[in-house]
This record gives structure tokens, C-alpha cells and sequence, in this order.
């Protein structure tokens, strides 16, 4: 039986049917095309599907699409800034070079905007920690660190 699901993705309501057990990686990327949302190990390992809600990083593949009732959710899609500019995080990403063949990034982009988030200043054995949760293959992580703790910091800045 079909439940009728409410949510707010980047910024947009929507109100959608879903099958009970539908996971929300698949509610994202296949009827709302967000792709920057990846189906990697489907268990929750790997970090590359995650999405903010509510705020706070969450694994989609281990995630229902009704558990998302009434809440606000966030992709790479929607972190640009009002003017269409990238996001301070993004533009973090780019300066550090902390990208390769690019499947990982989004669920890092998100976790680092989480970190940021808290306005907090973090060692690098800290941000290694908060990251634990993210699988990348290329980049050996030396400069997504680097670009977290560019974020961080320049989130300081008045």
C-alpha cells in the first residue's frame, strides 16, 4: 500500500507516493534526479549517498523515504548560494584539489558542510574521525582534510 510521504529537498516541497521499504536514495535519484546522491555499497559503509537532514549527514541507502516525513533535506544540488555561487565548502573542495574521479565527493561536500556547521575548530585527527563514515579509492584523503580545515577556517572569518 502506497504512503504519501512530505519532505522539502533543496529548498522544494514535495509530496510523493512511496512503497513502504522504498529507501531514500532511490526516492532522490530516481524520481527527483538528483544524482549527486550515489548508489555505492548499499549498506550504509561508504558514504557516497549521503544527504543532509535536518541538518545532520545521513546515509540514504539505509534510509527509508518515510522517514524523511516533514523534513528538510539537502543534496549538492542545493547547497549554492542564493546568487548561484558554490557554496564556501565546495569552493574549499576546488582550492585543495580534494577531488578525483569524483564519486565519494558529494557525500564528503555534505558531511563537510555538516562540520562547519558547528562552528568549531577541529584538529586533524578530529576531521579524520568525522569523515570515518566515507570511503574514497583515489585520493589517499590528505587534501579533503586539507579542504575541511580550509572550510573551518574560513567559516571564522568575519
Amino acid at each position: 500500500m502506497l504512503k504519501i510521504v512530505e519532505f522539502n529537498v533543496n529548498g522544494k516541497d514535495y509530496e510523493i507516493a512511496v512503497n513502504p521499504g522504498e529507501l531514500l536514495v532511490d526516492t532522490l535519484r530516481i524520481r527527483l534526479g538528483l544524482t549527486s546522491v550515489k548508489k555505492g555499497c548499499s549498506v550504509g559503509e561508504c558514504g557516497a549517498c549521503a544527504v543532509l537532514i535536518d541538518g545532520v549527514v545521513v546515509n540514504s541507502c539505509i534510509y527509508l523515504t518515510e522517514w524523511a516525513e516533514h523534513k528538510q533535506l539537502i543534496t549538492v544540488e542545493g547547497l549554492r548560494n542564493k546568487d548561484n555561487s558554490l557554496h564556501p565548502v565546495q569552493k574549499a573542495f576546488i582550492e585543495e584539489a580534494a577531488v578525483q574521479c569524483g564519486f565519494c565527493t558529494p557525500g564528503f561536500i555534505l558531511t563537510a558542510v555538516e562540520i562547519v556547521g558547528h562552528r568549531k575548530n577541529y584538529t586533524r585527527d578530529e576531521i579524520r574521525r568525522l569523515i570515518s563514515g566515507h570511503l574514497c579509492r583515489c585520493t589517499g584523503y590528505e587534501n579533503i582534510i586539507n579542504a575541511i580545515e580550509r572550510a573551518v577556517k574560513e567559516s571564522h572569518k568575519p
